[in-house]
């Protein structure tokens, strides 16, 4: 006897056959076979944003942002200050400086020099991107809220100090929907927990579909990547069984109980779910790639990320976020001692991997609709810091915030642009100004979204991902 003819009759709660049937991660799903069936499916599309999105054209259709976790250095890798070198020693002035507890302004020991047509100035410490000068748009100006990582990677993320609000994936992908009904919309390659942890891709008060989707990329096996991809015992006809009776049992539910959102989000989620175990284990999949390619990004956690990062967008995934962090260093980029040597490693490893990253775009013919977005929550001082602590003669550098360089690549930006400057010390933000509210108004342009308009009433009020603030900076659109 099949399990409908056995079971279908039986009148149990409704969340207790979720809870008895879903034994895998693809084990049940039912938007689809819904859509086919009930006039209240239009409401489960996975591929349906808000009505009247995008308000414009939308320059990107996917982005990738590479949030270098702990915070890059500045002033040795996009903003070159000969200046620390004519003051080396001195103590920076000011509130925020006077307890600096260096040896004072600490120059570069690494060398600039422009490239491309355009005359992008970089360190020597990424060759790699050098030649792709002409494709990304540096931004020397921007600034945030506080020198913290808890609050500042909330800030790049979330747009709030607080972990209360909806990341930006969360709110690109409520607003536009989904490119395929396959794979998640959003994706967290993530081979570690960074500082405050699943709260950088939180959908918060959004509707639960719109959380982003977080994978560990130490181990590449799809298997362990994607836990329970297969359902432990069942085969698709036993699970399609599974899904029909599951159908009769939603339709009894929906006629006796309307707007059940908390019980859509799981046939959503469960759907996808189920779906995924065909899909996923091709996309996620980076052994299917030539060796030549996988030499190019590198054997690194993040060279293996950012691999799949492009073959993820590819697919239809609106956003996908890598996370440069290791199971052993939630921040890497954190030099606060021996800060040249570690950012020597450091970009060695993430400049191979991102050019190799707009190389394989830009041979695709995708960097021109995907945005990639490179840098982390803030940047680090000019002037040293000594970890006397730990007895450490090696100079670090400490977090920053007034001032710091990020680069964005593809989707409708500029590139050869240098946008905005710091002072000539590198402390502070003075020309073209650019808040990390601002980066998120104009990351939303560029995929069609006025930032003002995409809300959502939470509690009596109307949110935002820009909350009050924020300004298009359109000098760096193409």
């Amino acid at each position: 006897m099949s399990i409908k003819n056995e079971l279908c009759g039986l009148a149990l709660p409704r969340r207790a056959w979720l809870r008895q049937m879903g034994a895998g991660f693809g084990a049940i799903g039912l938007a689809n076979a819904i859509a086919s069936n009930d006039a209240s499916a239009a409401a489960l599309s996975f591929g349906t944003g808000l009505e009247g999105l995008p308000h414009f054209r939308p320059r990107a259709k996917r982005v990738i942002f590479l949030l270098m976790n702990g915070a890059p250095s500045h002033v040795d890798t996009f903003d070159p200050k000969p200046m620390l070198a004519k003051f080396e020693g001195d103590q920076p002035t000011g509130k925020l400086y006077n307890e600096s507890k260096g040896s004072g302004f600490m120059p570069s020991p690494f060398k600039f020099a422009a490239h491309g047509q355009s005359g992008v100035v970089m360190s020597e410490l990424l060759p790699n991107l050098a030649k792709h000068a002409d494709d990304i748009c540096v931004i020397r100006s921007m600034h945030t809220s506080v020198p913290n990582h808890e609050p500042g990677l909330l800030m790049m993320n979330c747009g709030h100090l607080q972990p209360i609000r909806p990341s930006l994936g969360s709110w690109a992908v409520y607003g536009l929907g989904s490119e395929n009904s396959n794979l998640p919309s959003f994706v967290v390659l993530c081979p570690g927990k960074p500082v405050v942890g699943p709260q950088l891709w939180s959908n918060s008060f959004l509707p639960g579909q719109f959380q982003g989707t977080a994978v560990d990329t130490n181990d590449l096996d799809v298997e362990k990547m994607i836990a329970h991809i297969r359902h432990p015992t069942l085969g698709r006809v036993e699970q399609r069984e599974q899904l029909d009776l599951m159908l009769a049992i939603n339709r009894r539910h929906m006629e006796q109980r309307q707007n059940d959102s908390i019980l859509d989000e799981q046939i959503r989620a469960m759907e996808l779910a189920f779906q995924m175990q065909d899909q996923a284990s091709e996309a996620f999949d980076v052994s299917r790639e030539s060796v030549e390619t996988r030499d190019m990004y590198g054997t690194t956690p993040y060279g293996q990320s950012c691999l799949l990062a492009r073959r993820l967008v590819e697919r239809g995934v609106r956003m996908v976020q890598v996370q440069y962090v290791t199971k052993q260093n939630k921040q890497p980029w954190d030099t606060h001692s021996n800060n040249n040597s570690q950012h020597e490693k450091l970009c060695a490893d993430s400049d191979r991997a991102t050019a190799a990253l707009l190389t394989d775009l830009k041979s695709r013919g995708l960097l021109e609709d995907t945005l990639v977005i490179w840098g982390g929550e803030f940047g680090r001082t000019p002037y040293s810091q000594l970890n006397q602590s730990k007895g450490d003669a090696k100079p670090g550098r400490d977090h920053h915030h007034t001032g710091f360089s990020m680069f964005l690549a593809g989707g409708g930006t500029k590139g050869g642009l240098t946008y905005g400057q710091t002072d000539e010390f590198g402390m502070n933000a003075v020309q073209d100004r650019v808040h990390v509210h601002d980066l998120h108004a104009t990351i939303l342009h560029l995929m069609g979204i006025d930032h003002t308009r995409l809300t959502y009433r939470y509690s009596g009020r109307d949110y935002r991902l820009t909350d009050v603030h924020g300004k298009v900076v359109t000098d760096l659109f193409a």
